[in-house]
């Protein structure tokens, strides 16, 4: 004779975890490191996430400092994104010298969270370098004139 199914009960007991509130641009851009100039503004940094998320559904974009490095000295054109609140900074220091040496322009963004996020990854990127492309090419030109346009620092 086989036994009855027991059905389980879930247990109400165990609590999720809350998601944190969203940070907002301000919360962000307080945790900006010192080098971190020229920095996006919030509308801009919403352009280049948008720009990211559509590079990297065409596999447009190099994710990450060695990479982004290594195509730049190869000669690859393109905007580097870099993530603002990256410590210690020294990781990626060089990056902003090579990028005004091969004229690429670049640009800051509060959030390398975001960033990683942006690019279709879990893990946070502190470096990405979008390549033009005729699927977003509005876009990337849009956000190419824009960080064209931002003050360079000194």
């Amino acid at each position: 004779m086989k036994s009855p199914k027991v059905k389980k009960e879930k247990l109400d007991d165990v609590m999720e975890p809350e998601p944190e509130p969203e940070k907002t641009y301000e919360d962000l851009v307080a945790n900006v490191n010192a080098i971190a100039q020229p920095l996006a503004s919030r509308k801009l940094s919403k352009k280049l996430y948008k720009c990211v998320k559509k590079a990297a559904k065409v596999k447009q974009i190099r994710r990450g400092v060695k990479e982004v490095q290594k195509f730049i000295n190869k000669g690859e054109k393109g905007i580097v994104v870099l993530a603002g609140d990256t410590m210690p900074i020294d990781v990626y220091s060089h990056l902003p010298v090579l990028c005004e040496d091969n004229s690429l322009p670049y640009a800051y963004i509060p959030s390398k969270m975001d960033l990683g996020a942006a690019a279709g990854t879990k893990r946070p990127t502190c470096a990405i370098l979008i390549k033009p492309h005729d699927e977003y090419k509005e876009s990337y030109a849009e956000c190419l004139d824009e960080v064209q346009s931002l003050p360079q620092p000194v």
